[in-house]
């Protein structure tokens, strides 16, 4: 026993501890017999329950075996383990073990928002001003739900709850114009969610899907990753060019119709027309991405491809990230019938559900029209910004600056022809050097200048997380970096 050392022992951690600490140093061997209960106890003065917690818990994990009327000893096989000194065991030139999915995945670059210092102006596509989130009406409802009474506390349905699936329904066919049913709806965690599962569940690799040319590159990464073969179809100010659809068709096709992302154009009626015979030749599954449709000023928003769609090729995506809060990540899934349930299997093995009680919320604030009157309210807010924008730009920027995409939507794209294309990355730096934050065009190119309209520097530029006056001292900031060439 005088190899234990007890001393300053006197807790059921501090015994557990030290007999780990000998098994590891090779003091005490398999086999070997451990005090009994009873003497530790008295040596250590402490109470025998003490040591029987710490000899109980070794027992649970291995270490050691007890029985009856038996002194405990040493579990057989619990050898002497060192820690091994991680310099002279690194490994070097060896690739962790991934599959080939997570091999595609670790090699794309990915937008990183980095830090922002908080005396930086963040002209972002995405960002939102936290004084347009409705935090009275939020907190509550989020009260009202927080404290309703449930029969136990479970797990939820994959697809969403009733009531949130029940009143987006309704707020989609007065809103966009969608024709469905409740339980084609399908709640995810924003519409990143909803394009990987899109892409889970109809994509495998080597499949062909189409994008738009440019592209939102999040989603272009998302099939990327699953290994599909790319088929950048080219966009003007009409929408995508649909007389280069591949003439074989492809597994999907993923666009942005109401507000091309990131140029911002509307695609017409006859390029959906001829989108929708496509697919249904082609048997083709198309995504629409409706991420902002709820902005467009002056004018009604845009009529949905999926409340044109008759033969039941169009998934719906939506999203709740530019009219509450990108960090709330709620978004949701109009899906064909035929792809209901799988789509419902694929949501629960990924994460089960969305979270309940921010749907229930969301469901209460809908069902109230407090939700459409937010909706009305912020987009009249946009409006101001986005004029407030244009004003700024005409002030500070070269009378060569060409803006795109103003219609409509939380961002407009910047061409700037007092820079060159391949000079775009060192604008952005230049940029930031002002304390100004805004986002290159030229990642959003698969294809890179083949496709590329405009021939120079191109900014992508956020509008919806700023007032008045700090738009307007983002683009002097700008102003400032473009005169450095």
């Amino acid at each position: 026993m005088n190899q234990f050392n007890l001393t300053k022992t006197q807790t059921r951690a501090g015994i557990y501890d030290l007999i780990r600490s000998q098994l590891s140093d090779g003091v005490l061997q398999p086999g070997m017999q451990l005090p009994s209960t009873r003497v530790l106890a008295f040596e250590l003065g402490v109470s025998r329950t003490t040591v029987v917690a710490a000899y109980e818990q070794l027992a649970a994990e291995g270490y050691i075996t007890t029985s009856a009327g038996a002194r405990a000893r040493v579990a057989p096989g619990v050898a002497a383990h060192r820690p091994a000194n991680p310099v002279r065991t690194k490994r070097t030139g060896l690739e962790p073990r991934l599959s080939a999915y997570g091999r595609r995945a670790a090699g794309l670059p990915l937008p990183q928002p980095g830090v922002i210092d908080s005396r930086d102006i963040a002209m972002l596509y995405g960002a939102l001003s936290p004084t347009d989130f409705p935090t009275l009406l939020w907190r509550q409802a989020y009260n009202r739900a927080l404290v309703q009474k449930q029969d136990r506390l479970y797990y939820g349905n994959p697809e969403g709850e009733p009531a949130l699936r029940y009143e987006l329904q309704q707020y989609l066919r007065r809103a966009r114009g969608l024709i469905c049913e409740a339980d084609q709806v399908l709640i995810v965690q924003g519409s990143q969610q909803a394009i990987d599962l899109c892409t889970r569940v109809l994509v495998d690799a080597g499949s062909s899907v189409v994008i738009e040319e440019p592209c939102y590159l999040m989603a272009r990464r998302a099939f990327e990753a699953a290994g599909a073969v790319l088929k950048a179809t080219p966009v003007d100010e009409h929408g995508l060019r649909t007389q280069m659809l591949p003439a074989k068709g492809a597994r999907l096709a993923y666009v942005t119709p109401s507000h091309q992302f990131p140029l911002g154009a509307v695609m017409s009626i006859a390029r959906r027309r001829e989108l929708l015979s496509w697919a249904q030749r082609s048997d083709t599954w198309i995504i629409e991405d409706d991420y902002d449709g709820e902005f467009r000023y002056g004018l009604r928003p845009v009529e949905s491809l999926q409340s044109l769609d008759a033969t039941g090729a169009v998934i719906y995506v939506g999203t709740f990230s530019k009219a509450l809060s990108p960090q709330l990540r709620l978004g949701y899934l109009v899906l064909p019938q035929p792809l209901v349930a799988p789509f419902r299997q694929a949501k629960q093995l990924c994460d089960r559900h969305a979270p309940r009680l921010d749907q229930i919320v969301l469901a209460s604030l809908i069902r109230s029209g407090a939700y459409e009157r937010h909706v009305r309210r912020i987009r009249r807010a946009n409006e101001r910004r986005r004029g407030a924008l244009i004003e700024a730009i005409a002030r500070h920027l070269p009378a060569s600056t060409r803006i795109e995409g103003a219609a409509s939507g939380l961002h407009v794209v910047l061409w700037l022809h007092a820079v060159r294309t391949r000079d775009e990355p060192l604008l952005v730096a230049r940029a930031r050097r002002h304390k100004v934050n805004v986002w290159p065009v030229s990642p959003l190119y698969a294809e890179g200048r083949r496709w590329r309209r405009i021939k120079c520097a191109g900014l992508v530029i956020g509008y919806a997380g700023l007032d008045a006056a700090a738009i307007d001292d983002g683009v002097r900031r700008l102003a400032l970096a473009i005169g450095e060439f």
